[in-house]
């Protein structure tokens, strides 16, 4: 199974996802915007994962490769690719299915609980997470919940935290695939966003959860586990 990530910036990356697609042999491939790489044949790949990135969906005049990917990703959804979004990759998806992208009253940057849905539960690909998990967060925009989506989890900070679609299609507004050294690197370059917040953790607090790190791990590793066997076949 071929799976093929777009990556917005150096310093975020598939981390945990690339971790489990190495433990099953699946080989990965990368259009990594910032170089100006180009994009991958569709027919070729099997799964897209859309990673998260400091820009806004909204800034195709700074970021002119935002228009291809959209179109990319719109294009591997009608073709019933899986394709899952982390932050920036969920708006984009949220956004190609119609959706509006927004900034959230707060942002929110550190380690909050959400609330998994009874949606959530009631579906096998995330019916083993507890009703409220801690997961790492960094984002300022938020998306309305597309038409026919499924809302998967929310929080007191955002009302949209996750959703489904068409079954092969997650879009996830918060992290559960970073590592200790990504969030390390996140905070290196993006340590300008760090002030005085409602729902903004300092570095230091971060960087010291060392078991929610193996909680999301975990997560992400049965939600992909999941996955792979519902959509295999």
């Amino acid at each position: 199974m071929q799976i093929h990530y777009f990556q917005h910036v150096p310093f975020e990356k598939p981390a945990n996802i690339e971790k489990w697609a190495r433990a099953h042999h699946h080989p990965l491939s990368a259009t990594q915007f910032y170089r100006g790489d180009p994009l991958p044949d569709i027919k070729a790949i099997d799964w897209l994962v859309v990673i998260g990135g400091p820009m806004n969906v909204y800034e195709e005049t700074t970021y002119p490769w935002l228009a291809q990917e959209k179109k990319f990703i719109e294009q591997a959804i009608k073709e019933d690719k899986v394709v899952i979004g982390i932050c920036l990759g969920a708006q984009l998806i949220a956004d190609v299915l119609g959706a509006k992208i927004f900034p959230n009253p707060y942002k929110e940057i550190g380690w909050f609980p959400v609330q998994f849905t009874a949606e959530a539960h009631a579906s096998s690909l995330l019916s083993f997470l507890p009703r409220e998990l801690r997961v790492f967060h960094w984002h300022g925009d938020t998306f309305e919940l597309p038409s026919g989506a499924i809302r998967l989890a929310r929080n007191e900070a955002c009302h949209n935290q996750g959703f489904i679609y068409n079954k092969k299609v997650l879009a996830l507004q918060f992290h559960l695939e970073v590592r200790l050294e990504n969030v390390q690197q996140i905070i290196a370059h993006c340590g300008n966003e760090l002030i005085e917040d409602r729902y903004i953790q300092k570095p230091e607090e971060m960087l010291s959860q060392r078991e929610d790190f193996r909680k999301i791990n975990g997560a992400m590793k049965g939600i992909l586990d999941r996955l792979f066997q519902q959509t295999a076949s």
